[in-house]
């Protein structure tokens, strides 16, 4: 301050030199860094958005080949069960195998091989049981059949049936078989 002026300053204007603009600068680096910023978001949600639809399309390939995993598993087991080898061997003209013998250690054989045989296979419904048991019926066994007071084989009537015991097989071959 100067002298006699009562404490008001006085501002004096140089020729030459502007006036500095001490805020334009850092307004405008305010809106580039701010510009800058959201630009920057943005290309970060569209990465993640690209990144959630592809999360979306793999796990839907998974679920499909799962289940289609799940189906052909399905068929081999199916394709694998006893009666459905039975059948497709049958079908190839395969039939079951015959007695097997077996080698020991020390080279003697123990059992008779028997040589396969072509059978029917084993019936598994009712009627056809007893259609099969009514045409291999002996006389003698139905004469005893029709002097006991026991009801005759049947599968209609009042539900209750009697069914003979097998006679005993007879064996081939001696128990334990003879070595080779």
């Amino acid at each position: 301050m100067l002298p006699g002026q009562g404490g008001k300053a006085r501002i004096t204007v140089r020729p030459g030199r502007r006036p500095v603009r001490g805020r334009t600068p850092f307004a405008v680096l305010l809106v580039v860094l701010l510009s800058g910023g959201l630009l920057g978001l943005l290309m970060l949600n569209t990465a993640l958005n690209e990144g959630s639809f592809e999360l979306s399309r793999l796990q839907k390939q998974t679920t499909e080949q799962t289940d289609q995993q799940q189906t052909l598993q399905q068929q081999i087991d199916q394709a694998s069960a006893p009666d459905a080898l039975e059948r497709r061997a049958r079908e190839l003209g395969m039939v079951p195998g015959g007695d097997p013998a077996f080698l020991q250690d020390d080279g003697k054989v123990l059992g008779k091989s028997g040589q396969a045989q072509d059978s029917p296979p084993v019936k598994r419904s009712g009627t056809e049981l007893w259609q099969q048991q009514n045409r291999t019926a002996q006389p003698s066994a139905s004469a005893s059949a029709s002097a006991s007071p026991s009801p005759s084989p049947s599968p209609v009537g009042d539900g209750t049936v009697q069914i003979d015991p097998a006679p005993p097989a007879t064996p081939s071959s001696p128990a334990g078989g003879s070595p080779r």
